[in-house]
């Protein structure tokens, strides 16, 4: 009889895990459907904690991890620095481009500037002038005359291009500050 309870025991527990995989539906099928974020903006948009350090970071509780695009900021900050506008920020036309540059970035007192769309064509150029003795290598405050670009859509994204005047041409004198922006 020991035998047999043991047999019987077995085959109801058996039947209850079967029954239990057979009507409890896989986690993922439970889990909301919920569209992954696939930008930093998207991440911040939806909801998701951000980190506040620079740059900034998201991360989703499935593991996704953004970092916020700031251009090439942190590789130029010894060089050149603009105040404004500051990654990510929302412009429009037309736009004044404030910061302060090391002397050597300038020529003849100024450097030229352009603003770009997603696609990379330049919608609107000008230059910055320096605010005080360029003919340094500390920093030297500089402002853009008034640029002035079409409207793009609103939300849609384009970089604003801040170039070392090269009066060489020598392409490895190039250097340039891009920051991205909303418009």
């Amino acid at each position: 009889m020991n035998k047999l309870t043991v047999i019987i025991g077995l085959s109801v527990i058996a039947i209850a895990v079967a029954v239990i995989l057979l009507l409890v539906p896989p986690q993922e099928a439970i889990a909301p459907t919920q569209n992954e974020p696939t930008s930093f903006l998207e991440c911040a948009e939806m909801g998701y904690p951000v980190a506040e350090s620079y740059p900034r970071q998201c991360s989703t509780p499935s593991g996704l991890h953004f970092v916020e695009d700031i251009g090439n900021a942190l590789d130029k900050i010894d060089l050149i620095q603009a105040t404004y506008p500051q990654p990510n920020d929302i412009i429009s036309s037309p736009l004044i481009i404030m910061g302060e540059a090391r002397g050597n970035w300038y020529f003849e007192a100024s450097f030229p500037v352009e603003v770009q769309d997603s696609s990379g064509n330049v919608i609107g150029q000008g230059y910055a002038q320096a605010q005080g003795e360029w003919m340094t290598t500390d920093f030297v405050p500089f402002e853009s005359i008034e640029i002035t670009f079409p409207a793009q859509p609103a939300g849609s994204v384009g970089n604003v291009i801040l170039r070392k005047d090269n009066p060489s041409g020598l392409p490895e004198n190039d250097d340039q500050l891009e920051i991205p922006v909303i418009f």
